[in-house]
């Protein structure tokens, strides 16, 4: 038998060619009776569609680019899955890119990116305190664009993020209902949309309490776990706090480490609380007490947002945001005594 191709195959059914294309590619405008008919006639003729020169008309790569500041952290990890679960239903493959909280880096992806290499990129964001305007030169030829967790607030595309400023306030107000009263707020870049939103919560919680805020218990860390070993124990010893707030997972372990390497005992010397996704908190000795973020959840959604201007041609620059909710896990770091 001769091969079978897209126009013999409409020919067999009486039908027209694009009418083919749209039943393979699931099109909602073709009935489920036409569709199952051209599936069956297909599989009689063993007609087996070209997806990939279907792309290449369609000016398609079925590629989805995900940016990310690290991969170390947890939560990336499982956002990460969210959004790889979503576009492998939609036929859709993912590329990673990790800027390592290098803004050039992140400007090199997105520029490199418009080249067809992928149809839509979903993004964590590493450089607010630059100019964001660069992702605006693009014009109605820029990708579609979703934010999450991370987000450039200047910039007008979808997003979603958590509810930071309240999880911050009642993680703050956990420690104090727990004794403490001298509580360190340990972040590692305050000028984050994140950042700030976290770090308000907490100042806001301490008033709310009669706390006094000290401007020295915001403790300035930074991405590298050397620098932080020092940092931190700087703080333990000259700061004496009795409550620790670590704003990311790094931090956590930093001052785990810290506490160990002083011998500061958690929770009776220290109590530590921590922004984490990590799988091994109940693990840790002792216990970590988290905000856990529903991580593969927000990966999900963006993913969902990113599919609706994909495949139904939403407004790209819409600026529809949706917020989820984190939930605190309290574990022996915060305890009264480890059980």
């Amino acid at each position: 038998m001769d091969s079978i191709n897209i126009k013999k195959l409409a020919e067999a059914l009486k039908l027209s060619t694009s009418t083919i294309s749209r039943a393979f590619r699931d099109n909602s405008d073709i009935s489920s009776a036409t569709k199952e008919r051209i599936l069956a006639k297909a599989k009689e003729l063993n007609y087996q569609p070209n997806h990939y020169a279907s792309n290449l008309r369609e000016q398609k790569s079925k590629t989805i680019a995900v940016i990310v500041p690290e991969l170390a952290n947890n939560y990336f990890s499982q956002a990460i899955h969210g959004i790889e679960r979503i576009a492998r239903e939609n036929g859709y493959h993912i590329l990673i890119y990790v800027t390592d909280d290098d803004y050039k880096k992140e400007v090199n992806f997105i520029q490199h990116l418009h080249n067809g290499r992928a149809d839509g990129i979903i993004m964590s964001v590493s450089g607010e305190a630059n100019d964001h305007n660069y992702l605006n030169n693009f014009g109605a030829k820029r990708l579609p664009l979703v934010f999450f967790d991370r987000i450039y607030e200047d910039i007008e595309t979808p997003r979603v993020i958590t509810n930071d400023y309240n999880s911050s306030y009642l993680a703050t107000e956990h420690l104090i209902e727990q004794g403490c009263n001298r509580v360190a707020y340990m972040v590692v870049n305050k000028s984050l949309s994140i950042g700030k939103t976290r770090m308000q919560g907490y100042i806001d919680a301490l008033t709310k309490h009669e706390i006094a805020f000290d401007e020295n218990l915001i403790v300035d860390c930074s991405n590298s776990y050397e620098e932080n070993s020092v940092i931190v124990k700087r703080a333990l010893l000259e700061l004496k706090p009795d409550g620790v707030f670590a704003s990311v997972e790094r931090l956590a372990f930093a001052t785990y480490y810290a506490c160990y390497d002083l011998g500061i005992k958690i929770p009776d010397d220290v109590k530590v609380i921590s922004f984490s996704s990590l799988e091994i908190a109940p693990l840790l000795n002792p216990s970590l007490t988290t905000i856990t973020q529903p991580a593969a959840e927000i990966g999900e959604e963006a993913a969902k947002l990113l599919f609706q201007i994909l495949d139904n041609d939403a407004d790209k620059n819409q600026s529809n945001e949706l917020i989820l909710e984190s939930k605190i896990i309290a574990r022996n770091s915060t305890s009264n005594g480890v059980k």
